[in-house]
């Protein structure tokens, strides 16, 4: 079993059984035994879609729900930014544990494993190209060009407001 923390400040058990797996199939429309099998398309699916991925989060969580009196609309309310996350990591650590097939097993830990070193060099990728100052320098030419006037000297800085190291506006 996997837990995760939510904004309102209350843990969640994530414990998926066959229990669990027919509650989300019978509510979300969603058979998480596909995960292996439909070549990570509802892999796909539950991570851009983390409404869906709430859903069914609830839909495991359904019965630890009604104990602590959370609606669905409460759940979903207290689920935004890290909770998801941690919900999601839960929620596929779980499923990789369930499958009865060790090879099945093997397969998705190791997918899910690339799957998280490929995130993570992705988005430091993503982060270096934000912090190039080269962007800067093409965002602020770009600026230059769309707002000054076609016959006016360029010079650096001089769209001022604009320019990140400008003083604040007196208006």
């Amino acid at each position: 079993m996997k837990t995760f923390t939510d904004n309102a400040g209350r843990t969640w058990t994530v414990a998926l059984n066959v229990d669990a797996l027919k509650r989300v199939r019978s509510l979300c429309d969603v058979d998480l035994m596909q995960v292996v099998a439909d070549g990570g398309k509802l892999l796909d699916r539950l991570m851009a879609d983390p409404v869906l991925l709430c859903d069914v989060v609830f839909s495991v969580c359904k019965e630890e729900a009604e104990t602590k009196g959370i609606s669905d609309a409460d759940f979903g309310k207290a689920m935004a930014g890290d909770p998801i996350e941690h919900a999601t990591q839960a929620l596929l650590e779980e499923l990789v544990g369930f499958f009865p097939n060790r090879t099945q097993r093997d397969v998705l830990g190791k997918v899910l494993e690339k799957m998280r070193r490929y995130a993570e060099m992705a988005g430091q990728l993503a982060m270096a190209k934000v912090d190039d100052p080269e962007l800067d320098a093409r965002m602020q030419k770009a600026i230059e060009e769309a707002f000054l006037p076609a016959d006016a000297p360029a010079k650096a800085g001089q769209v001022g407001e604009l320019s990140p190291n400008a003083p604040a506006s007196s208006a």
